[in-house]
């Protein structure tokens, strides 16, 4: 055998070994800013203002309570929308684990702690997409309460995308919460 034999078997035996490596494909899509979510979630606002929550440690407890487990976040950012002064609801764009990454999403709760349609933002799981279908985002739309954001009784799952519709749906339970400790009107400010 030649040296240019065996470096030619050494190159084949080398291909085919990374053709039979699995290789996981990830489809990072950004889809909306967070100014065309902010529009896309309170249309009539002319105004959105950011939001600093400081909680007490009394309330991240009462929020973690009322919210139940909860998957990994990373990062949340919240809004007043408002028009003419007049305060429309509030925007929170989060993020949390789907599988193994990050999903970016935004949800409006109005002032009368009605929920918008979901928004996906930005999705970096190779599976799991199908959540940006507006049937599974509009589940959301008008639900009040955390009693009307169960995983497979209010929220439906989507096959192949099951940790992704149940984290989305365990994070938007931490935002409804939130607003509910820290962003619900008082009765006198709402009159």
């Amino acid at each position: 055998m030649t040296d240019h034999d065996a470096w030619a078997r050494a190159w084949a035996a080398a291909l085919a070994t990374v053709a039979v490596a699995p290789v996981q494909v990830v489809i990072a899509s950004e889809y909306l800013s967070v100014e065309a979510a902010q529009k896309a979630l309170f249309p009539q606002a002319d105004q959105f203002n950011e939001v600093v929550l400081a909680l007490s440690p009394a309330q991240r407890a009462q929020a973690a309570d009322l919210a139940g487990p909860q998957p990994p976040h990373r990062s949340l950012r919240v809004w007043t929308a408002l028009k003419a002064g007049q305060v429309l609801g509030h925007v929170f764009v989060d993020e949390v684990i789907g599988k193994q990454d990050f999903i970016t999403y935004a949800v409006g709760i109005d002032a009368s702690g009605r929920l918008t349609p979901l928004e996906v933002l930005a999705y970096r799981e190779s599976h799991g997409g199908e959540i940006r279908s507006d049937a599974w985002r509009r589940q959301f739309a008008g639900r009040a309460g955390l009693g009307a954001l169960r995983m497979q009784i209010d929220i439906k799952n989507i096959a192949g995308a099951t940790l992704s519709c149940e984290h989305v749906t365990a994070g938007v339970r931490w935002l409804v919460a939130l607003w509910q400790l820290a962003l619900r009107p008082t009765p006198s400010s709402t009159a």
